[in-house]
């Protein structure tokens, strides 16, 4: 069973990779997570997770949502026990592309607990934030949409400020910063300033190699978390 660490590092593809773009991507974050010892995550499409999890060791595997229904009705739903099967250790909820009621995110977190799924749940703002924390969410993933894909990162304080009020709700709870994170320095300065971990979408496959930029920010997670400690 998989447990969230820190520090960490998300590659997310969503849908802009399927089928094997996205599997040799995550064989390139596979080899990375087994070199540098960090925690990689690797979301795919839901039809993808068997062949990534198949052709992978050391990358946990991220569905990219998922729905609170348990096995019997439900056609057309995305069944939490179908991805766990399939190869899923963990599960994105409530992103800015596919956001969730209140109620409905309180029940899917739990669904992903009786599975022992690790959760990775969004938050457009602070508050958002602190609810997710209380809802005891393993990773609470803190950006403001508006900077998701901009290339523009939040300011330090927004960094520090965030984790503090995090760890004051729920001190268990991983804080992640990631919205317009796209280099290396981006993620070495997002970790130094105290966030457990970080990820990104176009600032990996925009590279002139995706997985050379994955190697780089993993490298830099791992050398600020060592400076950090």
């Amino acid at each position: 069973m998989a447990k969230a660490e820190t520090p960490f590092l998300i590659v997310n593809p969503k849908s802009y990779l399927y089928g094997n773009a996205s599997l040799e991507l995550a064989k390139a974050a596979d080899q990375v997570a087994a070199d540098t010892g960090l925690q990689i995550y690797f979301t795919c499409p839901y039809a993808d997770i068997r062949l990534i999890k198949e052709n992978t060791e050391h990358v946990i595997v991220c569905a990219q949502s998922m729905d609170p229904l348990t096995p019997g009705r439900g056609m057309g739903h995305v069944l939490p026990e179908s991805l766990k099967e399939a190869g899923a250790e963990a599960v994105f909820l409530n992103h800015a592309e596919n956001q969730k009621t209140l109620a409905e995110l309180y029940a899917t977190i739990k669904r992903a607990k009786e599975l022992d799924m690790i959760t990775v749940v969004c938050a457009d703002s602070t508050v958002e934030a602190k609810a997710a924390a209380c809802m005891d969410a393993d990773i609470v993933l803190a950006e403001p949409t508006d900077l998701i894909g901009t290339g523009q990162v939040a300011e330090d304080s927004y960094t520090t400020e965030t984790v503090k009020a995090l760890n004051e709700v729920n001190p268990n709870v991983l804080v992640m910063i990631a919205s317009g994170v796209s280099t290396a320095e981006d993620c070495y300065n997002v970790v130094k300033l105290g966030a457990d971990g970080t990820g990104a979408t176009s600032g990996i496959l925009n590279a002139p190699s995706p997985a050379v930029r994955v190697r780089e920010m993993a490298e830099a997670i791992v050398k600020a978390y060592k400076e950090r400690a």
